[in-house]
């Protein structure tokens, strides 16, 4: 009976439906918190990967748009820097071409050298190696465009090929496609997740404290104001797991980042995560906090309407 005396003097006091001890348990005693900390910690990670995945394709794309390059494919070495050196004076003077570069052959020694195991003392020249050439465009490398610059060389290298840059990483701007919709996905499915298991909790704790909900309906209370309560409490340990989730989240972007960028790789490197994508993060918790307590009271109000 003290806690029903106590309970009808604060109602008389006008703020019994707002007080947070009509809930007695203690904030971060049970496992909401620590459910929400680990949906919000995954949905960082999924989130930081789609952005960095954008970023990577996105600067691949702009390097790449207006690259094409000039394969003199023959096996006489002579032949081969021939063939090159009338394709440089070619292109050099189309309109369309803002720089033209053959590939100096250490450079190809390089990028061959991982899979024929080539040594210093090898006759590499002697290989059946492309002689290549990169030409910038002054716009996009479009299919027309390409058309054109094959016309152009092919008439004084008869051995030539010519491709679009970007239309080598086209498997992999697919592949990324899918892996930032995949990530989408992960998203959308930890958020479904979030609001089950505040759907679950809220239902708990009305069943538990039932018998408090009746009384203080009978002296008054609103189911407004009954909300309000389980709002508070939700909002607090949403609050309290969605900072954690933030830091540990965070703490392994910092981690993935540090790993990938030891790979060295041109397309790795731009795989950052720039201070726009930062500020999208730091969102997450915030949105993390608002879908927990809208998820509240709309399942207590629903629940207390059909249970008075």
């Amino acid at each position: 009976m003290g806690f029903l005396s106590t309970l009808f003097l604060r109602w008389r006091g006008g703020s019994a439906a707002s007080d947070p001890r009509l809930l007695p348990e203690a904030q971060l005693s049970g496992p909401m918190p620590w459910v929400i900390a680990i949906m919000i910690a995954m949905t960082v990670v999924a989130a930081a990967s789609g952005l960095a995945l954008r970023n990577a394709a996105a600067t691949a794309s702009a390097d790449l748009e207006g690259g094409v390059t000039v394969q003199i494919v023959t096996a006489a070495p002579a032949e081969r820097l021939r063939q090159a050196a009338a394709v440089v004076a070619v292109l050099a003077k189309a309109p369309e071409v803002a720089e033209v570069r053959q590939v100096a052959q250490e450079e190809l020694n390089t990028l061959v050298e991982p899979w024929l195991g080539t040594r210093p003392g090898d006759d590499v020249e002697a290989l059946p190696i492309p002689a290549l050439i990169d030409v910038r465009l002054k716009g996009a490398a479009t299919a027309d465009q390409v058309a054109h610059l094959r016309a152009l060389v092919v008439p004084v290298a008869a051995s030539a090929r010519i491709d679009a840059q970007a239309g080598w990483l086209a498997p992999v701007f697919a592949a990324i496609g899918t892996l930032q919709w995949l990530a989408g996905g992960l998203i959308a499915l930890l958020a479904i997740a979030t609001i089950a298991a505040v759907l679950l909790a809220s239902r708990n704790a009305l069943g538990n404290h039932r018998e408090t909900i009746e009384i203080v309906h009978m002296l008054g209370g609103t189911d407004k104001q009954i909300a309000r309560v389980f709002q508070r409490s939700m909002a607090f340990d949403a609050a309290a797991g969605g900072l954690a989730g933030l830091l540990f989240g965070v703490v392994t972007i910092v981690t993935l980042s540090r790993q990938f960028a030891g790979l060295g790789s041109g397309m790795v490197a731009g795989a950052v995560l720039h201070w726009q994508d930062w500020i999208m993060i730091a969102a997450i918790p915030l949105a993390g906090v608002a879908l927990a307590v809208l998820t509240a009271r709309v399942t207590v109000l629903a629940a207390l309407r059909r249970m008075l």
